[in-house]
């Protein structure tokens, strides 16, 4: 089993786990978790191939959900969690919740859909311009930052791709399974067909602004996960937990309280 690295955060008797993005950590959800901290044990979960979790040599959903499965096993107690998952962590905490339906509570799916409809074209980008840094030549991170300035012009954007870069003996490296990620950049736009349902209370978080949640992709949203609720938040992209925290963080807390 892939070892997952994970912290804690809260002592509220509610159990939640955070399942990040594609070059995100569970770190990413520190906020949302703090704010909930009274209330709510959050479990802030680095996926495989990312943060200080362990690498794997190949790209595989069902094997990051069997992980993940594995860490909620000794986090959930009697009665489940409430699996929150955006984007590549929204197709993983799906495939968790199919699979291993005792485990999970309920379930919140921020800004993704359980169909194959690729990624889009600014995830290409962001890899190509990571992997066309010279990290050789980089002395400190306003080195690294103003080099990827060249290809990516959001700074928020950029801090986000560099938080995964760490100075290691030798110089600096990519904490993620970089090469991994840009060759599976299909299979992470994918969704292989699963034979299950789920039917646990379900949150589907859209962003405002984004193309991942769409009006043709809700019947393979319900025919796998029947009690589905659509919410979507004004304002927000794809990053809807970092653009609209608050907002994210008061939709989470009301579906915490929901029967």
């Amino acid at each position: 089993m892939t070892r997952l690295n994970t912290l804690t955060q809260g002592q509220g008797e509610q159990r939640i786990v955070f399942l990040h993005g594609l070059f995100g950590q569970g770190r990413n959800f520190f906020e949302v978790a703090k704010a909930l901290s009274a209330d709510a044990t959050s479990l802030l979960v680095d996926l495989p191939n990312h943060g200080r979790s362990e690498w794997t040599r190949a790209f595989d959903f069902d094997e990051m959900a069997d992980a993940v499965a594995d860490q909620i096993g000794s986090f959930a107690g009697d009665d489940g969690v409430c699996l929150v998952g955006h984007s590549l962590g929204g197709k993983v905490a799906m495939r968790c919740a199919l699979r291993y339906p005792e485990q999970v509570e309920r379930l919140l799916v921020a800004d993704m859909s359980p169909v194959a409809s690729g990624l889009s074209a600014e995830f290409t980008h962001l890899t190509s311009a990571m992997q066309a840094m010279d990290l050789s030549i980089i002395d400190n991170r306003s080195d690294a930052d103003a080099m990827l300035a060249e290809q990516v012009d959001d700074p928020r954007v950029r801090g986000f791709l560099l938080q995964n870069l760490r100075r290691a003996e030798g110089g600096w490296q990519w904490q993620m399974n970089l090469d991994l990620m840009s060759n599976s950049l299909e299979e992470l736009g994918d969704w292989p067909p699963i034979d299950a349902t789920y039917g646990g209370p379900v949150l589907w978080v859209a962003g405002e602004h984004s193309d991942y949640i769409r009006d043709e992709y809700s019947p393979a949203m319900r025919k796998l996960f029947p009690r589905t609720v659509l919410v979507t938040l004004k304002g927000a992209g794809h990053w809807v937990h970092s653009e609209q925290p608050a907002a994210f963080g008061a939709t989470l807390r009301r579906f915490l309280n929901t029967d």
